[in-house]
């Protein structure tokens, strides 16, 4: 079922949106956590772009890479140097420093207003955001259009729900938290 809901959300997010509203509603979401260590992500294809809001942000900046399959994510700082990884990602070069983000907009294909996130199934986000809120506070930030709204995701025991969903229509904050 959730394979054919991500094709769905994939779907109707080749539609795009408002990237402009979208920039100005994850301005305002990441405003009270300006100096904490931000992680975003390049953007693939049609995926939201976090770039601009990434650009303003006061603090540190990182980038997710992918080490191996089943594994969570290191985020190394950005800096603007670039290079290409697995699943067609980019990434900082491994001679960048590790950093903890405490703050992560999360790359997804749909969600649902209980926060649920419908990733592209590596399950990649959900293992770090486990690793990372089991040594402390994260906030994690879904970034979507407004159109990858689906009705209801169905959920396992190891998804990890986002605090928060900032789509080119507005900031969703979830019905209920599952942590």
């Amino acid at each position: 079922m959730k394979a054919e809901l991500r094709r769905a959300a994939l779907r109707a997010r080749g539609q795009g949106g408002d990237g402009a509203a979208m920039t100005r509603h994850l301005l305002q979401a990441l405003a009270p956590h300006a100096d904490k260590v931000l992680a975003g992500y390049w953007p693939m294809r049609d995926e939201a772009d976090p770039r601009p809001a990434m650009q303003a942000h006061r603090g540190p900046v990182c980038l997710p890479v992918v080490t191996g399959p089943a594994r969570p994510l290191v985020f190394r700082q950005f800096d603007g140097r670039l290079e290409a990884g697995v699943f067609g990602t980019s990434h900082p070069p491994a001679d960048s420093p590790e950093l903890r983000p405490e703050v992560l907009i999360v790359p997804l294909a749909g969600f649902d207003r209980m926060g649920n996130r419908l990733g592209y199934g590596g399950g990649f986000y959900d293992r770090s955001l486990q690793m990372l809120r089991g040594r402390g506070q994260v906030i994690a930030i879904g970034l979507a259009y407004a159109v990858q709204e689906i009705r209801a995701i169905p959920i396992e025991q190891t998804d990890q729900p986002l605090d928060m969903i900032v789509t080119d229509g507005g900031i969703i904050l979830p019905r209920q938290k599952k942590y």
